[in-house]
């Protein structure tokens, strides 16, 4: 069975659909791009995958061993004032809490935790640095180490490129691509082309339709309707 299985799935607000019906499966190991423009759903899609937002319809099932609290998420902002006084090291250690509940502290386990995320995202260097003073692309390799605190087996990002400039963007895809060869699943949202790139499958908002392929199959449908528009 896959990690997830999504049936039939319908997802909006206050009862109103902004999506047709998906189903799709996250397999171990895949990576997911779930690509669209601006206002397709994609956010609403996946705030309902992650739990922060309930269904209207259909099913979301987990399998293959995995359990929600092996599942990382990073959001598509995070606002943080100026002032915001956190290291790098506190902000990353932050993304150990669901494991450790009922502790009032931080235990050895979980700095070992942190260490080892931000090792993977290369900012240990820039571990006791003020959040704030980073760059753009120093914050959100920050972020992706505290989501990936909780991401055992799966993590979800929601356009983690969208504010970064094409250098910065390159380096976080080559960090996931990394992850992902060691493992990791990802589910993905992004209105950017070049995650295609990187992903497994496709799961595309095209003309109101839905619809989950290999990368191999989305890229052969995507030149054939350019080809057929030119033809027309």
């Amino acid at each position: 069975m896959a990690y997830i299985s999504c049936g039939n799935l319908v997802v909006g607000y206050d009862g109103k659909a902004v999506l047709p019906p998906v189903s799709f499966d996250v397999e171990k190991g895949s990576y997911v791009c779930i690509l669209g423009e601006n206002g397709s759903g994609k956010t609403t899609l996946m705030r309902t995958l992650v739990g922060v937002q309930k269904k209207i319809s259909g099913e979301i099932l987990f399998g293959d061993g995995l359990c929600k609290n092996e599942t990382g998420y990073l959001p598509q902002k995070l606002s943080v004032d100026a002032d915001f006084p956190a290291s790098v090291r506190e902000i990353v250690l932050s993304g150990t809490l669901g494991q450790f509940k009922n502790r009032p502290f931080y235990g050895k386990a979980q700095k070992m935790i942190a260490e080892e995320q931000m090792e993977k995202v290369g900012i240990s260097s820039l571990s006791r640095r003020r959040f704030t003073e980073l760059s753009g692309g120093q914050q959100q390799r920050t972020l992706l180490a505290r989501a990936l605190c909780a991401a055992k087996k799966l993590i979800f990002l929601d356009e983690p490129v969208s504010a970064l400039d094409p250098a910065a963007a390159k380096e976080f895809y080559a960090i996931l691509e990394k992850l992902n060869n060691e493992g990791l699943s990802v589910v993905m949202v992004s209105h950017d082309l070049d995650c295609l790139d990187y992903a497994s499958h496709i799961l595309s908002f095209r003309g109101g339709k839905v619809q989950f392929e290999s990368r191999a199959d989305f890229c052969k449908d995507t030149s054939s309707g350019k080809s057929d528009e030119k033809r027309n």
